[in-house]
């Protein structure tokens, strides 16, 4: 049968954005990669950082962050992706991203060149005919972005996909192909990979201008080209790109990941990795290219490295100082070396004594982040990994920052590290949000708690304050729920496929610990798993066995009667009922999730993404679906379809001031646009709570939840952006 019942046109009132203080619920720590950070080297105190999927951010004078591209919304959640990024050494205040997701399948896109003159209060874009691959591999080469020091109206763009150099002769508003470059790259992470995310050719790696050499009708004329290309790495232009030829001498065999300028000594300084990054590098070599003999020098610190070289660093207060990273070195923890007579000696951030003894010339301090380790074990990787991003203030010798697939880390103190062999390191990522957010809770009476991708996730004691420590057990969490009448009781799940621990668990006290559910195998992971109200009981619904249950943690068995991939809610009120949605038709269950029964199909609806519960009414259950928005008061008997949704993704009920008691925020389309929206009259009404600022990137992608304890307090998760909470 058909349960749905439309009252009139599926056309609602609908509002302009509602006035919502939005801020992000702070960690601290950033949470995810940051490929790039660039200083501006005509104006102290400038810099920004570009992140994988998190967007950009400019750097503040107490070392925190400001984000720069919070208006990303549904339309263009790609352009959180950014591969490239430049600032413009004669104008401090202009800066140029190259930006766009994947360049396969994934991504329907094609990317642009954003540009600012306001220090990214603003932005102008040039569309590509192309797309851009923020969160591809090789994303950490570069920069494949640059502005010509001597003429500021030219930049270059190294571009993915086998689409070559492009050119920009009007400050970034028009791109032409420049047609004369003789290599567009051939490497190819995995030529086999019939997705295109690893098969897709990594293209140009990074531009850099000579500023000493002459000018070329007001343009720099001696402009050097990385290509991944193993045999043909590395390129120059001495007439201001009028032609190309490829550098003679040149090392070859790896990929060039990062090529400094020293000004100083007229030197091009270049790391090399075995592969493209930011996961792997098993060997490289860094080298020293003299431009004035036209000579190169091997000057890679590492014997017999096992790993390949990433972040690369010039001092241009103290020629001859440089820096650079291992990409990864994954046991025990990655190197950092300095040297201060370009590269004829080095010393490290750590060395081995007696294996496994090292002994440590640095410190770490997390005061914004406490959550992130800084202890010396060898067992943690305390420097990180997927180090890309490692620079040194032009302006100030003793200011360092670098990026790492975790966070932001840098101090004031590195000088110290010629004179003392010990320098200061800070977790500085204050400010950047980039954490991928897998569900949120916020049982009633407690506080909020994040399922996160790569860092387990958290329970958020204070929005304002980093929190102490992760959740443990899992690197990724993918689900949460609460049990209705024991609201202190949890469950979440793990995701890891391979892992020989059981990937789901239990907390009885609000998140504060954890245990494993022993009623579950090491084969199940993944997916969401609900409890039921009176806390007894487990339905999972998991990534590829299926959905299961388990009642007193007995041994989880499967439920042949919901489909697996079903999305899954537990009635909060009645401890016997579960509800299950798939391919548009609504379940329920009302033994404790042993057996399901179809009762027919929501509308024409042939997906249901999200199914809520009344927190304290039995039997009144919500679901959205790509057709809208149903509501059933009599455990799914009937439902009626809510005005205006014509598709909505994730949702929930929050404290509200109207009969029902409830108010409802969640990413719908409505009108023809796709926001976030609330509706405090029991979905009557829509007001979008989106703005113009904060468009919180992919609807469909982002968790929602609310609190049943504070009128107007709702939390979205972001994918890339971490948490923001919204405030009326």
């Amino acid at each position: 049968m058909r349960l749905a019942s439309v009252a009139g046109a599926s056309i609602a009132s609908f509002a302009l954005a509602d006035a919502y203080t939005w801020q992000n619920v702070r960690t601290g720590g950033g949470g995810g990669f940051t490929p790039g950070i660039v200083f501006n080297t005509g104006t102290k105190g400038v810099a920004y950082a570009r992140t994988d999927i998190g967007g950009l951010y400019k750097l503040n004078s107490d070392d925190s962050w400001t984000p720069l591209t919070d208006w990303v919304n549904s339309s263009t959640w790609d352009e959180w992706g950014s591969d490239a990024l430049a600032t413009d050494p004669s104008n401090p205040k202009t800066v140029y991203a190259a930006v766009g997701m994947y360049t396969n399948s994934w991504d329907p896109n094609n990317g642009a060149i954003i540009r600012s003159t306001d220090a990214g209060s603003t932005w102008s874009r040039a569309q590509l005919p192309f797309k851009v691959g923020g969160n591809m591999p090789g994303r950490g080469m570069g920069e494949r972005l640059a502005v010509d020091p001597k003429l500021s109206s030219k930049l270059y763009f190294g571009a993915r996909s086998g689409h070559g150099l492009w050119q920009s002769t009007d400050s970034g508003a028009t791109w032409s192909n420049v047609t004369n470059f003789p290599n567009v790259g051939n490497y190819e992470e995995d030529a086999s990979d019939s997705t295109g995310y690893e098969s897709d050719n990594q293209g140009i790696a990074w531009v850099t201008f000579n500023s000493n050499s002459s000018a070329v009708s007001g343009a720099t004329s001696t402009i050097f080209v990385g290509v991944a290309d193993e045999a043909n790495p590395v390129y120059v232009s001495k007439d201001a790109g009028s032609s190309w030829s490829r550098v003679a001498g040149q090392p070859t065999g790896f990929l060039p990941h990062k090529g400094k300028l020293s000004p100083a000594e007229n030197a091009l300084y270049i790391s090399y990795s075995d592969g493209s990054g930011p996961y792997d590098g098993t060997n490289g070599s860094v080298w020293r290219y003299d431009i004035t003999a036209g000579t190169w020098s091997d000057i890679s610190p590492g014997v017999d490295p096992y790993y390949g070289y990433g972040g690369l660093a010039v001092d241009l207060q103290r020629p001859g100082t440089i820096m650079v990273a291992t990409l990864n070195s994954w046991y025990p923890d990655a190197i950092i070396w300095r040297s201060n007579n370009s590269g004829a000696s080095w010393t490290p951030i750590w060395e081995w004594t007696d294996y496994p003894s090292e002994n440590f010339y640095y410190g770490m301090t997390n005061a914004n982040a406490p959550w992130i380790p800084t202890a010396h074990d060898i067992n943690i990787k305390t420097i990180g990994w997927m180090i890309e991003s490692l620079e040194i203030d032009p302006f100030d010798s003793n200011h360092w920052l670098y990026g790492t697939g975790l966070s932001v880390y840098g101090g004031h103190d590195l000088l110290d590290w010629d004179t003392k062999h010990n320098v200061s390191i800070a977790v500085l990522a204050n400010g950047i949000e980039e954490t991928s957010v897998q569900a949120l809770i916020v049982p009633p009476g407690e506080s909020l708690v994040s399922a996160l991708g790569d860092i387990g996730g958290f329970v958020h004691t204070s929005l304002t304050a980093p929190p102490n420590a992760e959740l443990p057990l899992f690197t990724t969490s993918t689900s949460l729920d609460y049990a209705g009448k024991v609201p202190k009781t949890l469950v979440r799940t793990g995701n890891d496929a391979t892992a020989t621990a059981i990937q789901i668990a239990l907390s009885y006290d609000a998140g504060a610990t954890w245990s494993n559910d022993s009623g579950a195998s090491e084969s199940l992971y993944g997916g969401e798993a609900v409890l039921s109200a009176a806390a007894d009981t487990v339905l999972w619904s998991t990534a590829a066995s299926g959905v299961q249950v388990s009642q007193y943690t007995s041994s989880f068995s499967s439920v042949s009667s919901l489909p697996s991939g079903a999305a899954v809610a537990s009635d909060k009120v009645n401890g016997t009922v579960f509800y299950g949605g798939s391919a548009g038709s609504f379940y329920i269950s009302r033994d404790t999730g042993k057996t399901f029964t179809s009762l027919g199909k929501l509308g024409s609806s042939s997906a249901v993404n999200k199914i809520v519960a009344n927190p304290t009414v039995a039997g009144d259950v919500w679901a959205s679906t790509d057709t809208g928005l149903f509501h059933s008061t009599n455990y799914g008997s009937s439902f009626t379809q809510v005005k205006g949704p014509t598709e909505g993704w994730a949702f929930a009920l929050g404290k509200g001031t109207n009969t029902y008691k409830y108010n409802i925020f969640g990413f719908f389309v409505v009108n023809g646009v796709t926001a976030l929206f609330e509706s405090q009259d029991v979905g009557s009404t829509w007001t979008e709570i989106s703005d113009s600022a904060h468009g919180f990137g992919q609807a469909s992608s982002n968790p929602v939840a609310a609190s049943l304890d504070t009128a107007g307090l709702v939390f979205v998760g972001t994918n890339g952006r971490g948490i923001f909470y919204g405030t009326s």
